[in-house]
């Protein structure tokens, strides 16, 4: 950008004047490396917030399911990366139609995918969204916590990751019908990411139940301990900095 200034030195601020014809542009490949470099720097604080969900799931859980929960949090990022990427992915952001998508499973190696919105490469915008994926099943984690076992959840991890969370998101993100009908705007991921996550949540403490132990008798509730309000609290502190991601 270049400014034309007028007068003195004094009035060079009421008087100056934006040549927009000379502006420089941005050159097309600095364009693509800041636009990848900003969703990167998005993508890692959404991975980091999966640490705090750790911490935080194992501050207010019992001491000896402390273990449990930690390793389920890494599972699940480990599971819905796997399952995102070779099924999820083609289903979210394929061609197919209104509800689902048809191709671009397994999106590196698949020649149909044209590659990602605007100047970015295909695999910033995959991992972009991958970590959107993980964080919606890792929601469900926290809901669940002392109340399921590891194969079950990571059962559901699976389906969540491979159709539940890629379905929902193809109507809204992928030029579904809630897109491309009504005008569907999703802001921030508050409806793929939180509303199917807290949605998957809810059920999932429907079916399950209350923790054992949790009621006497006569249905008065029993106090469980919290294991760590400190690892509680810097999870907490690790969400908030990791929301900026989104």
């Amino acid at each position: 950008m270049r400014l034309q200034i007028k007068g003195t030195f004094f009035g060079a601020c009421s008087s100056q004047e934006i040549d927009r014809k000379q502006w420089v542009p941005i050159i097309p490949p600095m364009e693509s490396l800041l636009d990848s470099v900003w969703v990167l720097v998005s993508a890692f604080l959404v991975f980091f917030m999966h640490a705090g969900f750790a911490l935080v799931e194992s501050g207010f859980c019992r001491r000896k399911n402390v273990v449990m929960v930690l390793l389920k949090n890494v599972a699940v990022v480990s599971v819905a990366s796997i399952l995102f990427y070779f099924v999820g992915f083609g289903l979210m952001f394929g061609d197919g139609g209104p509800w689902l998508g048809m191709n671009g499973f397994s999106p590196a190696a698949d020649a149909s995918v044209a590659g990602a919105p605007g100047n970015m490469p295909l695999f910033v915008f995959l991992f972009f969204q991958l970590v959107f994926a993980a964080t919606a099943a890792t929601i469900v984690s926290g809901a669940v916590a002392e109340r399921v076992s590891l194969t079950g959840f990571l059962i559901f991890t699976s389906v969540a990751s491979a159709l539940l969370y890629p379905i929902v998101g193809h109507w809204v993100w992928g030029g579904g019908y809630l897109a491309e009908t009504t005008g569907f705007h999703d802001f921030a991921g508050s409806t793929v990411v939180h509303a199917v996550g807290g949605a998957m949540a809810l059920a999932g403490v429907i079916v399950i139940g209350a923790r054992k132990g949790r009621y006497d008798a006569e249905g008065r509730p029993r106090p469980m301990p919290a294991h760590s309000f400190p690892l509680a609290a810097l999870g907490v502190l690790i969400l908030w900095l990791g929301w900026f991601g989104f």
